[in-house]
Parts: structure tokens; sequence; C-alpha cells
């Protein structure tokens, strides 16, 4: 456990430093400032909390006779100071302190703060134990090569071999006598690491300049096996009494586990402990250099600030192993969400951060953010009993409204900061633009999920016309949201975030359910009325959709037959087996099968002959434009040959004018629907000017 040393000759103060600090390190108080320096002495503490106004002895002249100590200089000194004690703060700071806490006292800033210096001094110390251990073992290869327990080769003025000693025969693999008189080049196969070209044996280069040097790190050995060994050599000219050159040696070692050994200091460096996730160093490196690519390729970066909501009540009420457990497992459901390749770092206590670039993610910032909520939504288990989590998210956005990464990491502070004050569980951008945005889209999904969730979407219907009998035969289903002040929100302002989100499938259904119970209550009237109802793609990926449709239909007690289904034929593509599968499902329960917008997507002949589709509608872009270009005319007239030439149904949509209507009606299409013949219609409305008056036959 770390030491923490305060001196302050105001009790209320040591009460309060020591309440901030005493989870995070032991605390040695010290009222008396003459008693200040044994204490450091003694306990040795990791910081010492000094106080600049003491009766005795000032906190300035403790800070000197600590500084002044060989044993104690460098114990990091945090002062106690004022506000605005900016004299005292340029003093304490010549005399080398590294931070301050100011009165009055804010616990938890003192608390980031101390720790923040406790993790560095954690790390100062990984860090000198390590570098003891790598100076340790560089003296050890020291006594080895002295001891020759390195590689020893030398070669004579023509660069052939004279001796070559065991530890080098076990890295080259030649044995002495095949060693002795080969060239040297010939013996030692160096490469470098990172192109894996031969490299000039130092050997060689020493004859040349006749003077010692040395072969660069990053060189690889690869023996006559195969093997291969990271090396570090010196190589010395051979020059007898007289000066004649008579030859050179190499000495060489194995350093493969230095290497290893530095690359996981690397990684301790630049990574959480606790996570494993980069830290905050390694965040700012990527961000900067994100920055730098976007600079040239500008595109847009993305950075995410993440914070656990009411963290510290968990953390204290439950224990600092409770609250790193949530942290981990945060930080893992975090992580199965992103690619590999975005940067996701743990950048304080409870605070994540989130990179996005467009070379690493071809998400956005919106939706990696909700998915992120999402997530963490989800009930984690302690001790037996479930907590819920959620998360507030600030992003900033470069170049929009950052200019440097340090403006970044504050924009999304400050946006995090925004989510939290507006309740928490949600995310926010720094841009005001974008965030007016978001929280437009936030608030039609709310819309749309309250919507859901109180049964009130609103279907309204546009009649189908029969040609041949000049009758209104059936209808389609159109979903509309009506909002608070009665406003009518058209699909389009929706159903593509009702995609995104997942609320399609309920929104399907209920859209369903209504057009059936509507079918239900014009059975009294009317039995061959047929409804068509819209099924987007995404429907089509459930594989108990067939199901579904079946129960709703038994639910409202109609005919199977007097209900369509309408899929285009992007649908169709997603997963061609499956979705076959499912038709043939829903085929098999005497529902019409409609193939809507057809000759506006792929057109393949292929659907018509592997899905069970019963009817073809033409496309409303071809429609309108029969009265102006050939070429439309020319398509709907195949259009519908093909349907008839396949015993199909065929449906023109969007019929605007008497001109459109005739010609469609001389091509031997049977049924239309468009303004001309009416705009859809609430049910109620539909219901009065269309069924209720049909004598039942």
């Amino acid at each position: 456990m770390q030491k923490v040393v305060i001196i302050d000759d105001e009790p209320t103060t040591l009460s309060i430093l020591e309440h901030a600090v005493s989870t995070l390190a032991d605390v040695i108080l010290v009222s008396q400032s003459t008693q200040a320096l044994s204490s450091i002495r003694k306990t040795k503490p990791d910081i010492v909390i000094l106080d600049i106004n003491m009766p005795e002895i000032s906190g300035f002249d403790v800070c000197r006779e600590l500084k002044s100590s060989q044993d104690m200089r460098d114990i990091p000194v945090i002062f106690i100071t004022s506000l605005a004690d900016s004299e005292n703060e340029q003093i304490a700071l010549s005399l080398g302190a590294i931070d301050f806490i100011t009165k009055p006292i804010d616990i938890e800033l003192c608390k980031m703060r101390v720790r923040n210096h406790l993790t560095i001094q954690r790390q100062k110390k990984m860090l000198t134990d390590v570098n003891s251990a790598l100076e340790a073992e560089k003296k050890q290869l020291a006594i080895t090569l002295k001891s020759i327990g390195d590689g020893v080769i030398s070669i004579d003025a023509s660069g052939d071999v004279t001796f070559i000693n065991p530890v080098a025969q076990r890295l080259t693999g030649f044995s002495e006598k095949e060693a002795l008189s080969k060239p040297i080049e010939s013996v030692m196969d160096l490469r470098d690491t990172a192109t894996d070209e031969a490299l000039l044996n130092p050997a060689l280069y020493t004859l040349e300049v006749k003077r010692p040097v040395a072969m660069s790190y990053g060189a690889i050995l690869i023996s006559r096996h195969g093997q291969r060994f990271r090396v570090e050599d010196t190589a010395s000219p051979i020059i007898d009494d007289d000066g004649t050159l008579k030859g050179a040696v190499i000495v060489f070692q194995d350093v493969s586990e230095a290497v290893e050994m530095a690359v996981k200091m690397t990684h301790l460096t630049n990574h959480d402990q606790l996570t494993g996730l980069p830290n905050r160093v390694l965040l700012h490196d990527r961000v900067v250099q994100a920055i730098s690519r976007s600079f040239h390729s500008r595109q847009s970066i993305a950075l995410l600030l993440i914070d656990i909501d009411n963290f510290k009540y968990l953390n204290d009420s439950l224990g600092h192993q409770v609250g790193d457990f949530v942290i981990s497992s945060v930080a893992k459901r975090l992580n199965n969400i992103i690619d590999d390749r975005v940067t996701l770092a743990r950048v304080g206590g409870d605070e994540f951060a989130c990179l996005l670039t467009a070379e690493d993610s071809h998400v956005g910032a919106d939706v990696v953010a909700a998915e992120f909520l999402k997530t963490a939504r989800e009930p984690i288990e302690i001790d037996g009993i479930s907590h819920q989590l959620s998360l507030s998210i600030g992003i900033s956005l470069y170049p929009q409204d950052a200019v440097n990464a340090e403006e970044m990491m504050r924009h999304a502070d400050t946006a995090m900061y925004r989510a939290k004050s507006k309740g928490k569980d949600r995310f926010s951008f720094f841009s005001n633009d974008l965030q007016r945005a978001m929280h437009n889209r936030l608030d039609m999904e709310l819309k749309l999920r309250r919507a859901i969730e109180a049964n009130s979407l609103a279907v309204y219907l546009q009649p189908k016309y029969d040609f041949e009998s000049k009758h209104v035969v059936g209808a389609e289903s159109l979903v509309r949201l009506i909002d608070e002040d009665g406003e009518v929100i058209s699909p389009d302002q929706f159903i593509s975030l009702a995609e995104e989100t997942g609320l399609i499938h309920q929104l399907g259904k209920q859209v369903l359910q209504k057009s059936c119970e509507f079918v239900a209550s014009c059975s009294p009237h009317t039995s061959d009325f047929k409804i068509a109802v819209n099924v987007a793609a995404k429907q089509l990926e459930n594989p108990n959709f067939a199901a579904e449709v079946q129960a709703i239909i038994k639910g409202a007690g109609i005919a199977p037959e007097s209900i369509e289904l309408e899929v285009t034929e992007s649908a169709l593509m997603h997963d061609f087996e499956q979705t076959r599968l499912i038709l043939e499902s829903l085929s098999a329960l005497n529902v019409t099968l409609a193939l809507d917008d057809f000759g506006t997507g792929y057109s393949s002949l292929s659907y018509l002959r592997q899905f069970p589709l019963n009817v073809l509608k033409i496309d409303r872009s071809f429609v309108i434009d029969m009265d102006d270009e050939q070429q439309a005319l020319d398509i709907v007239t195949a259009i519908v040959r093909l349907a008839l030439s396949l015993n199909m149904t065929i449906v023109a949509e969007g019929i605007e004018t008497m001109s459109q209507f005739n010609a469609l009606q001389a091509l031997g299409c049977h049924l239309g629907q468009g303004y001309f013949l009416h705009k859809p219609i609430a049910m109620a409305d539909f219901f009065d000017k269309f069924i209720a008056n049909i004598e039942v036959a």
C-alpha cells in the first residue's frame, strides 16, 4: 500500500484530507511542522501533502529541507494553497512542488489529483525496477562476455573465419570444423529486422575502417537451421604491435529476451493495468496521429468520452474491488461492440474514450454511442444482486468543432457533462448543429417508441381500384405517426429510423394487426375486400415471421386470402434462401404475396420464377412519366405483358391523371391506386366512404 504524509496545523483540514486520501493510500497525519521532516524520513512516503502557512516552520522551509536531503529529495510535494494564491504557487513550483490542492478543498478533485500522482509514482517505481533489472542484465552480459559467454568469431584479413567459440557455434549452427576458413558472411547470416535484407557483417566493415564498430539493434542472425536470433554485437580490428592489420574479432550476444522485455515495458507504459486497454498517453498519441491523417485526407474523426453514471456511489458503498469489477465488466462490454481497429481507452477511474476514424470504422459516432448505451443498460450481477448501470457520453468531432487532440478531449468532456445534465443514460455532441440534429432524431425515436408502446400508430388506407368492375376492391395500409400536436408525420421521417433501431419489427406487427382488425370489421359488409401491408427487409430476417403473421390473422378471425404482403426487390437480396423459405411458408397460409416497386431495383426475372409471388406492382416513377416519356410507357407496357404472361395480378401505383388511368386500363392492368383515384385516408373515413354502404349479397 502506498503512503501519503499530510502536514497541516489545522485539524479540520487534516480531517478533510484524510477522508479524501484514505481510500487511496495509508495516511500519516502530522499537525506540527517541526515534526514534518522526521516523520517523512521515518515513513518514506510516496507523496507529501504540505500546507504553506504554518506557525512554527512554513511549508516552504519544510520543502527546502526536503529537497536538499539526498535521501528525500525525490519525494513529490503537493502544496495546500488558496484559490488566488498565485505568488505562493510560483514559489512552490520553484522549490520543486508538483501540484496544488486549493482551499476550500474539493474532496473529489483532491482525490483525483492524489490518485493521479500516486499512479505516476507506481509507474515510476515500476520503470525504476525494470530499468534496474535491465541494467543488472547488461552487467551480467558484460561479465559473460569477459568469460567468453557470448558468441565470438575472429577472421583474418581476407575475411575468413579463424576462430569460433561454442556460443557462436550454437547461434550460427556451424561447428568449429565447418566454420574455419569459410568467409564470415557465409557463417553469419545477418538480416535487417524490418526488411529482411542482408546486412554487411561488422567484422568486414571494421577491416575497412580499422576501428571498432557496432551493429544496429535491429539485426537478426539466422542460423543454418533456420532459427532467428535478435543479436547485438561489436567488432574490432586486430592490429599487431607493428600496426599491421591481421584481421578482426566480432563479439555478439542473443538479445531476444531483452527485446521482448522492452516490448512488454512499452505495453505496460501505454496500457491500463486493470482493463488492458490503452491508457490516456497512448490515446493522446493515436488522436494526434488520426488528426494528422485527417488533415490530409479531409475525413472526420470522432472522440467519444464515456463516463459510468453514479459510479462513485457504487464504488464507495460496495468497495473498490466491486468498483474494479464494474469497470472491467463495462470495458469488456464496450470492447465487444467495436471493431478491433477502433481505439477504446481507459482515461480515468470510471472514464473511457473511444476514437473513431474513417479508416478504422464505417459506423457513425451516434450509432456507436447508442450501442454503448444499450449494452451498459444490461444489468450486472454482483454478489447475487442485479445492478442497473448507465453511461453518459460526450462526442467531439474533428475538424468540425476542435483543432487539436487537447481540444477534442475538452469538448468531448463538455459534451459528456451536458449529457449528464440532461438526465444521464444518453449521449451528446459538442457541435450545436449536430446536437440539434441528433436531438431531433432522438425525439423522433422517442415519439415512435411511445406510439408503439401505446398502440397508437395510425394506419391510413389508399384505395385500390379495379379497372374491370370499376369499384374499390381493396387498399394498401400506410403507417403514419401522430405527434402530440396532432400533426401527421409521414413514414419518410421515421421508417429508416425504425429499421436502424430495430423498432421496425414491432411497427410492422402493429400495422399488420390493425389491418387485419380492419378487414374483420368489414366482413359484415363484404367478403371480397383485400388489404395490402408492406413488409420491411429486416422483418424477413426474422425466421419466425411467417408464424407471427399466421397468429395475427388467426387472432383477427379473418381469411388469409384477404391479406396481401408487399415486399420490395431489395428485401429479397438480403438472404436469398431464408427469404425464399419464409415466402413459401407465407404462401402456404394462402396469403397473397406482391413484389412492390418492380423495375426500380434489381429487376431480376429469377425472383419471379423462384419466389412464390402473386402480384406485380408497377412503381409510381414509371406511371408518372407515362404521359411525357415514351420510354416510361414502353417499360410499363413490358411489365404488364410480363405479368399477364405469368398469370400474375398487375397493380399500378401513383396514378395522377386521366390519361395515365386510360392508358393503364387499355394495357390490361388489373388494379390501380393513386391520387387521381383517391389519396390515403384514415381507416374510419375509408370505412364510411367505401365499406359501410356496401349491400351484403
